[in-house]
């Protein structure tokens, strides 16, 4: 392997490491995370690139689902966790006091290993966000709906029965839909939490084709145990071992030429 190290930091390459403000969706700062006495996430620095897709990679329990359920602040519904560190957004940390969670989750939408519609109808479904936030003109959703529909490349397959029960979907159907109406209420960014872990390969081929549309409008983070697909579809790539992050780079650089053999190791498959 190259040797690539006088072109990275502790395992992060410049070109993350050297992110403008006006590139940088969201910057990590020495972020560690506790369940109780047992330490989950250690010192995780990084920044997140805008409009592009960063994958996180590693073995199972290395921590990529808990650092990304972090960005959204999802692990405050575990009681026991706690969380030292800054995740700022915007240049503000989101877990200052003083930051309204239910607005923040609305910048930062996340879609779930399993798709999860709601028991109500497709068209129901895509708007929920928006009628959450006090939205009632018939024509502004009806108009949320398809664009987001569309944008989940799925409007096609469903225009013609809106108005039926989101179950009677296929789960790859179901699996847009619930990213259609994660982006119907616009974030920022977009968290996709192992996406096609459940489906089958055609329908796997179909949300990796969407994630490469969906980062022209939002910033992606995708978490996946399947390293071809990171290669696929990421950018960017944050490998992680036992809690820690050892290396990130562009996605080319990290499974052509990592600088970790610890990296190299788990690409080459001598443990996983």
């Amino acid at each position: 392997m190259i040797d690539m190290s006088s072109n990275l930091t502790d395992g992060i390459s410049l070109d993350v490491a050297n992110l403008s403000v006006e590139d940088t969706a969201l910057e990590i700062k020495n972020l560690d995370l506790f369940y109780g006495d047992k330490q989950a996430l250690f010192d995780i620095s990084m920044k997140i690139p805008k409009k592009q897709v960063t994958a996180f990679i590693g073995p199972s329990g290395c921590g990529k689902s808990t650092l990304l359920r972090c960005i959204n602040r999802m692990n405050d519904l575990v009681d026991i966790c706690h969380i030292t560190g800054d995740i700022n957004l915007r240049g503000k940390n989101i877990y200052d006091r003083d930051v309204d969670v239910a607005t923040l989750r609305r910048n930062v939408g996340m879609v779930f290993q399993r798709p999860n519609p709601f028991p109500k109808s497709i068209y129901e479904n895509v708007i929920y966000g928006l009628r959450l936030q006090g939205i009632k003109d018939k024509r502004h959703l009806d108009d949320a709906a398809e664009s987001s529909l569309r944008g989940a490349a799925i409007w096609d397959e469903v225009k013609d029965r809106l108005h039926d029960n989101a179950f009677g979907l296929s789960g790859g159907q179901q699996q847009r839909l619930v990213i259609a109406r994660a982006i119907a209420i616009e974030p920022e960014i977009l968290l996709l939490d192992e996406p096609t872990s459940a489906l089958d390969p055609i329908s796997t081929l179909v949300i990796e084709e969407l994630i490469t549309e969906l980062k022209k409008k939002f910033t992606v983070v995708i978490v996946t145990h399947n390293m071809q697909q990171a290669a696929r579809v990421s950018d960017h790539t944050a490998f992680m071992y036992m809690g820690k992050l050892v290396e990130y780079s562009d996605t080319n650089t990290l499974f052509t030429t990592p600088a970790k053999k610890q990296t190299e190791d788990y690409i080459t498959g001598k443990y996983g």
